[in-house]
């Protein structure tokens, strides 16, 4: 059972069909968004229960729940084959750790148009409450897709004809200078890190955001939003 704190993110499983369980609302909550939320369950039949805030406190494990906890079934991810037949743009993280820049990439990657993001199973985070929150419900509508060594996935995905572009500051073209092939990957790096060496030299092509500052280098979900959006635009998405 997976548990998803926040108007946000539970309207959003609610809208996309997710199997909802059951609902917690904190007693004397209300407004117009926890209204669309109810309206939502009943038509879905999911069962609600007033409860002190308290409660949702300790059904949430602390996190920011604004009053609404959900119980849900886990998520039906499709298959990343059947995803790879179709797929435009993938993001895939190179040992991301922090939940919330993940969650905020999976936020960026559904609003850019991405097909899927793809992350490893060490030395990264999974989907945790902190994820779903951070995606503000993106998660619903955005595969997050488990895979195993990243140089692996690469060489696999460079067999079905995917273009490799890592993102790293020592890249030898600028962001918006690049035409971007289709289907591709943004291959994006850790907090501080950046890409392990190893990965940045499989990549096809290494773009770098350039800086006008002392600072070398932007948030990785930051830096997400920078390419995907000038991807987006190279493809007359607006």
């Amino acid at each position: 059972m997976t548990v998803i704190a926040g108007v946000h993110p539970v309207r959003e499983a609610l809208r996309a069909g997710r199997q909802i369980d059951r609902l917690l609302l904190a007693k004397g909550a209300g407004g117009a968004k926890l209204q669309e939320i109810i309206d939502l369950c009943r038509a879905a039949g999911v069962s609600m229960r007033y409860e002190p805030r308290e409660a949702l406190d300790r059904a949430s494990n602390q996190a920011t729940h604004q009053g609404v906890v959900a119980f849900a079934a886990a998520q039906q991810l499709p298959s990343k084959i059947a995803l790879e037949d179709r797929a435009k743009c993938f993001v895939l993280l190179d040992g991301v750790e922090d939940p919330h820049n993940l969650g905020a990439i999976v936020r960026t990657a559904h609003a850019a148009g991405a097909d899927a993001v793809l992350v490893p199973d060490r030395r990264a985070s999974g989907v945790t409450e902190t994820v779903i929150k951070a995606s503000a419900g993106a998660i619903e509508h955005l595969p997050v897709l488990k895979i195993g060594n990243v140089r692996q996935e690469i060489e696999r995905l460079k067999e079905k004809k995917f273009w490799i572009y890592g993102l790293d500051e020592r890249g030898e073209t600028d962001y918006d200078q690049t035409d971007y092939a289709e289907p591709c990957v943004f291959v994006l790096g850790g907090e501080g890190k950046g890409l392990h060496e190893h990965v940045r030299k499989q990549c096809d092509f290494v773009v770098r955001i350039p800086m006008a500052g002392a600072i070398a280098s932007l948030n990785v979900s930051v830096a997400a939003g920078v390419v995907l959006f000038e991807w987006r635009r190279r493809r007359g998405m607006g």
